[in-house]
């Protein structure tokens, strides 16, 4: 018999977060505790209003399976008779910790992989004016990998200010849906000016078909509008990378398929995560052994963490303890 608990807490973010969409000072998280004897497994995710998600009802969602749970409900059942997104990143995440814990395995060894190498995290720049970004820029500078988060007008001198003042990092931008025909062409040329690696989900999901028409070098990759393996084959004239995200796959098992798939299919991929905690980057970490851009700085924007935490030596983020996940 496995037993369920769920919780949400807040974690306060070190000198606020702001993107496209909006600001905030804490990140707001749900946390699944599964039970089954003295074994505990865990799993966290972050609702995200964007996809019509909220605290009480992804609780709710995840109270829901609990009768299922209880008869043995398995990671794959879950897959197939529950929708993706938060509350199912949750459930998997805390089922994998769970079997982990049982068999005595590594989460690594049960995914059929070799120790963990550390990995290089991107380190965010939250978006604002062109002089505050490049102030964050360059307190950031010695970090191999910036995420620069972009707002629509008025991008082409954020961009511009942010390469003068990281000169020797390697760039890649996050424009949240923000951008739109109109100043496609002229952002684009900014960043290939500045030698912008990769472009995550310049416009909106649903009405981004002039992606079909540009020729550019930087990789441009898509977001918001991929959420599991299905949508990979339909954005394949518009997206040359995706961002695969376990709060939007519902969890590990169907990343490890979108993954799978998207290398298949010729994708670059990224693994990236939303604003949370150690506790939802650890699994994210051993997806992204298979990638090949790491966005899971979570924990290096927050104030307060989970314990243990993950371990970064600057942008270096080393696997995570089994006592935290895994």
């Amino acid at each position: 018999m496995t037993s369920l608990s769920v919780e949400s807490s807040s974690f306060k973010i070190d000198g606020g977060f702001t993107i496209a969409r909006g600001s905030r000072t804490h990140a707001t998280v749900v946390t699944v505790t599964l039970s089954k004897g003295t074994y505990k497994g865990i799993g966290e995710c972050v609702p995200y209003a964007r996809y019509g998600e909220t605290v009480e009802g992804v609780i709710a969602d995840i109270r829901a399976m609990a009768s299922g749970l209880d008869a043995g409900l398995t990671r794959d059942q879950l897959r197939q008779t529950m929708a993706p997104g938060a509350a199912r990143n949750a459930l998997d995440c805390a089922l994998w910790d769970l079997e982990a814990k049982t068999s005595g395995r590594p989460v690594y060894s049960l995914l059929g992989q070799g120790a963990p190498r550390v990995l290089q995290s991107a380190f965010t720049i939250s978006v604002g004016t062109p002089e505050k970004m490049a102030a964050d820029a360059a307190a950031a500078r010695n970090r191999p990998l910036l995420k620069v988060k972009l707002a629509g007008d008025g991008d082409a001198a954020r961009i511009k200010a942010v390469r003068q003042a990281a000169p020797k990092s390697d760039l890649i931008v996050d424009a949240n849906e923000g951008w739109s025909a109109d100043n496609l062409h002229e952002n684009l040329q900014a960043c290939e000016a500045a030698g912008v690696a990769l472009i995550e989900q310049p416009l909106p999901a649903g009405n981004d078909a002039a992606l079909e028409t540009i020729a550019t070098s930087v990789l441009i990759c898509a977001d918001e509008s991929l959420h599991t393996s299905k949508e990979l084959e339909s954005l394949r004239d518009r997206y040359t990378a995706v961002n695969i995200k376990l709060d939007k796959t519902g969890g590990l098992t169907e990343a490890q398929h979108v993954l799978h798939k998207a290398r298949e299919l010729d994708y670059k991929v990224m693994v990236g995560c939303m604003l949370g905690t150690s506790l939802a980057m650890a699994p994210a970490f051993y997806l992204a052994q298979g990638a090949d851009y790491v966005d899971l700085d979570g924990p290096l924007l927050l104030a307060e963490d989970r314990t243990p935490p993950i371990r970064f030596d600057g942008s270096a983020m080393h696997p995570p303890q089994t006592t935290l996940w895994g």
